[in-house]
């Protein structure tokens, strides 16, 4: 017998039923020379869908020994022939727990979740869909990033935040042996270059705009926007934000880890202008365990999602200002940053921004600026 032959060797997939559930079947190890017994275990697998389950890899194992496949020169694990529906469910399971701890905030947690649900449904749309997580490899997901990107229009941006999230899924489905490698390697990011920024900073005779329609309409929604646009605290934060996290006398915002999107804690400096507005609304009449922003963006029990503020931008401010739609909620930071630099020293604006860096506070700043020294308690924008 040739050695080619002998490789090809094989006795046809059986199932084992018993204490432990299995398939085993003989092929021939180049390496030691011999026929060696590979067994694929099967207990993992629910039992109602056990038999079913094994009956279908059976018939996959035996096309691939037919085909010349020899498991000892792929060395592939029995993980591998997990159901990939069966793998998303876990990676599932896994990002709830995550969002469950606090590890996961809510939006990422709901983009990977929109992420998963939008690759597996493709892939049932199919007209040969994967089976198992093996099959998961560099050809799925570039034909997934051309169906994102190409297919269906979206952006480079877009693009690039699907392929970290199939990044993330390969590592995690490496970590728990179900895959060899992570099959992203080689893909690159469309880049910077091709992303357009869809949020601009807002115009000096808008945000006057704004804030009287927020005066009249809603001042509680005004003082979201104004801690927004001075503190820079972002809404996934603001959504967190107790009023026991105030300090008046300090003139401060505290800010914890478990809060921050970056966790770690930090300092805001507080503006007279902004505190005015508390006192106005009478905010530290409620009890410091009360959330800063809950239900009708009052102090209260429950805490809120970041989305009620974008929605009640999107829906009521922008709408009924007839503004663009470059104007975002979060544009309000963007542009009490910059506005900020022309008149505060970088320092501290970096510190009030908690940058990790001044080159990432100078992406805000204006070409025309002048530094000044003023103190960021006394300063007042355009808002």
């Amino acid at each position: 017998m040739s050695t080619l032959e002998k490789i090809k060797s094989y006795t046809p997939p059986t199932l084992h039923c018993g204490r432990e559930t299995y398939i085993s079947f003989n092929a021939y190890d180049p390496a030691e020379g011999k026929m060696k017994r590979k067994r694929i275990k099967l207990n993992a697998i629910d039992p109602k869908q056990r038999r079913k389950y094994a009956n279908d890899l059976i018939k996959r194992l035996t096309e691939k020994l037919i085909s010349g496949w020899n498991p000892w020169i792929e060395k592939e694990n029995g993980t591998a022939y997990m159901l990939f529906r069966d793998c998303c469910e876990k990676y599932r399971q896994y990002i709830d727990k995550l969002l469950k701890d606090g590890t996961y905030r809510y939006e990422t947690h709901k983009s990977l979740a929109s992420y998963l649900k939008n690759m597996m449904d493709w892939n049932d749309q199919r007209l040969v869909p994967i089976t198992y997580i093996y099959q998961f490899d560099k050809e799925f997901c570039v034909q997934f990033l051309d169906e994102i990107y190409i297919n269906r229009d979206n952006t480079a941006f877009t693009h690039d935040n699907y392929l970290g999230f199939l990044r993330q899924f390969g590592h995690w489905c490496c970590q728990k042996n179900y895959l060899k490698s992570i099959p992203t390697e080689g893909l690159s990011v469309l880049g910077r270059g091709m992303k357009k920024k869809k949020r601009k900073t807002i115009e000096p005779h808008h945000l006057s705009m704004i804030h009287d329609y927020l005066e009249h309409k809603n001042r509680h929604f005004l003082l979201a926007s104004y801690i927004l646009y001075y503190c820079f605290i972002r809404p996934a934060e603001m959504a967190r934000l107790k009023i026991g996290n105030i300090n008046l006398a300090k003139q401060t915002i505290y800010i914890e880890d478990t809060i921050s999107k970056n966790k770690k804690d930090g300092t805001i400096t507080l503006p007279v202008k902004v505190i005015h507005l508390m006192l106005d609304l009478n905010i530290f009449a409620s009890p410091s365990s009360y959330y800063l922003f809950s239900d009708g963006f009052t102090p209260g029990k429950n805490k809120v999602s970041e989305k009620v503020f974008r929605d009640y931008w999107a829906r009521y401010v922008r709408k009924d200002l007839k503004l663009p739609d470059t104007y975002k909620f979060y544009s309000l930071k963007d542009t009490g940053i910059t506005d900020m630099l022309r008149h505060q020293d970088v320092l501290s604006v970096r510190d009030q921004a908690r940058h990790s860096s001044i080159l990432m506070t100078d992406t805000y700043t204006p070409h025309d600026i002048q530094k000044a020294n003023e103190v960021i308690k006394s300063y007042e924008g355009d808002f």
